[in-house]
């Protein structure tokens, strides 16, 4: 089952990450989750979409942790943190950094719908939500996404 499905929810880790190692750590522990419960799922044809989704929860909680360790020291710095000076970056490194700014659920759901290609209905069921919520996330995250590259032509 690894050699089977470890390619498509490596993928699915990078693009929601951008980091190959973070990806694989992910997947990793998305496997010893998935298949510590493969035994408790009703439909064993249902375990692509219960590692993906594991995928999805494990790298929200990975930017959640971040998110909080960083305002912690941030509450905890008495000096101002230096911000290094940022190269130029190339179009696609400016986008993927806006995709890696939207919320965790509008991430999730413009990867699913665009990048993996599936369909409203298939996001719908990975992210356990409903269609129209999938089609109100794509929306809000293109809006924000827009927004975030304007005086980009393509957006």
């Amino acid at each position: 089952m690894y050699t089977r499905y470890e390619p498509g929810v490596l993928r699915l880790a990078y693009l929601l990450t951008r980091d190959q190692h973070l990806a694989q750590d992910i997947v990793q522990d998305a496997f010893v989750r998935a298949f510590g419960r493969f035994g408790h799922l009703r439909h064993q044809d249902a375990f692509y979409s219960y590692l993906r989704r594991t995928v999805i929860n494990l790298t929200q909680d990975h930017f959640r942790r971040r998110e909080a360790e960083r305002a912690a020291l941030e509450r905890n710095s008495n000096r101002d943190i230096a911000v290094p000076a940022v190269d130029p970056i190339d179009e696609r490194d400016r986008i993927w950094r806006a995709l890696l700014a939207l919320p965790h659920r509008q991430q999730a759901v413009l990867v699913l719908r665009y990048y993996e290609d599936l369909s409203e209905a298939g996001a719908a069921e990975v992210l356990g939500c409903s269609v129209s919520a999938v089609k109100s996330l794509a929306n809000r995250g293109m809006r924000a996404l827009r927004v975030t590259l304007e005086g980009n032509d393509e957006f």
